[in-house]
């Protein structure tokens, strides 16, 4: 029998996407992952990056919370517990430890992004902090049909790994 995920997703792929999907968090998400759930605006989660100030400073997805990876066992009382926590590092490997460290501390709804910032950037997410401000954007960030299919392309690739 068919999971109520998968009858909601079965309903939302017949009537093109009406209401946001409830989300069930992998280990891992895909940048377009978290974009979704930020364009339906749902509540309840935290965006964390785990790199040093410095680098927050120059550039992070909008609404992320600095909490270097060397801080992160002690500013982890601050996170709330009932929020699906969305993680992103200078590397997967670094995400995806910071990510086991929360599990192990009791966080139950914690993913990391794959691909951090950079995948996050190739899909246009809003981005904020000094590099960002000041860089201009590139010739493609106006073609809407190459960041639709870009966006396309990913949420499949998405689904794929979801489906694995």
């Amino acid at each position: 029998m068919a999971s109520l995920h998968d009858l909601v997703e079965g309903v939302q792929d017949a009537l093109g996407n009406l209401t946001p999907t409830p989300v069930i968090l992998q280990e891992e998400s895909t940048a377009y992952d978290l974009k979704k759930r930020l364009e339906w605006g749902e509540p309840a989660l935290s965006i964390i990056d785990i790199r040093e100030h410095e680098a927050f400073n120059q550039g992070r997805i909008t609404g992320a919370i600095s909490m270097p990876m060397a801080q992160l066992d002690e500013m982890k009382s601050t996170l709330q517990p009932q929020h699906d926590i969305y993680i992103y590092a200078e590397s997967d490997e670094l995400a995806h430890n910071a990510a086991q460290m929360l599990r192990v501390a009791g966080f139950e709804a914690v993913t990391h992004i794959i691909g951090g910032l950079d995948a996050w950037h190739e899909i246009g997410g809003p981005t904020e902090g000094i590099q960002e401000d000041a860089a201009p954007p590139t010739a493609d960030a106006y073609n809407v049909v190459d960041r639709l299919k870009t966006e396309h392309d990913l949420n499949e690739a998405g689904k794929a790994q979801h489906a694995n």
